[in-house]
């Protein structure tokens, strides 16, 4: 596939792709590690997002980075046109796959959480929808 060098293709109107974060995650992890950043520094979740986590979050078998418990899910938050502003939380396989067939163009971000000591972080952003 060529590659196109148009103002569109560099702002990157032309193509659609995912963002992932595990490399500034695992910065922020290094720096815990080292004693750079204190624990309430980083396990400072919305009482929301860990709600959303225990209630509709998908499990993940890796422990959580911080306090190594199982606890550790993943919550996917939607945003876009004719969505609410605070993005909708989407619960099921079901419910994602049917916003990705609406015409709009969204976002789906999808946030790690602890729910024993509130670490969060965000995974990836990846585009949806726009058909």
């Amino acid at each position: 596939m060529a590659m196109s060098l148009s103002i569109g293709a560099l702002r990157g109107a032309e193509q659609r792709g995912q963002v992932d974060h595990r490399l500034a995650r695992q910065s922020l992890i290094n720096e815990y590690r080292r004693g750079r950043l204190g624990r309430d520094q980083v396990c400072d979740a919305h009482h929301e997002l860990i709600r959303a986590a225990e209630n509709v979050g998908t499990p993940v078998e890796t422990p959580c980075p911080i306090c190594e418990a199982s606890g550790l899910r993943l919550v996917t938050y939607v945003f876009g046109p004719r969505l609410p502003a605070h993005g909708r939380c989407v619960s099921t396989a079901k419910e994602l796959a049917v916003l990705n067939r609406r015409r709009d163009e969204l976002s789906a971000y999808v946030v790690e959480a602890c729910i024993e000591c509130h670490w969060h972080h965000l995974r990836k952003v990846l585009p949806i929808g726009g058909r």
